[in-house]
């Protein structure tokens, strides 16, 4: 997915089980920022950044969506535990990780294995994406930040 290029219409089934479409958010700009797993360290710092600076970033004319490959039930208790105002994608299936690109082989500690790259995307209010932030550029506790910055 490049700059430019109109996102998917079906992101996928968020935490409650619904079927998330871009046509839902219409009108409104979009964050859509994936991330590895549900409750690891910098997973939870990037979300809690999202959600510390939610107010702001709605403010601006944005919806925050997170994506992962973990399950609904994952999800809910990321959610609850970390009292995220916004809605999470279960992408269990990994087609939008596919779709947008963000899903490769990456290595720990020199053992190599599937995952998503860490990744956001800004959409503008028609679902075409204006800005990409890559793995190497996001800064998990400060990322709503480098966000908020760029869209100024």
């Amino acid at each position: 997915m490049n700059i430019g290029e109109k996102a998917p219409e079906v992101l996928g089934i968020n935490e409650k089980g619904e079927e998330i479409r871009l046509s839902n958010y219409q009108g409104k700009k979009v964050v859509l920022y994936f991330y590895p797993k549900d409750n690891t360290s910098g997973c939870t710092a990037e979300a809690c950044s999202l959600r510390d600076n939610y107010a702001e970033l709605k403010a601006k004319g944005y919806e925050v969506i997170g994506v992962s490959v973990d399950s609904e039930k994952s999800h809910q208790k990321f959610i609850e535990k970390h009292e995220l105002p916004f809605t999470l994608i279960a992408d269990t299936d990994k087609k939008l990780v596919e779709a947008m690109g963000v899903w490769g082989e990456k290595s720990m500690y020199g053992r190599k294995y599937m995952g998503t790259y860490r990744t956001t995307f800004l959409l503008n209010e028609e679902g075409i994406v204006e800005r990409i932030f890559l793995p190497k550029e996001i800064k998990t506790k400060t990322h709503a930040e480098q966000i908020l910055k760029a869209i100024e």
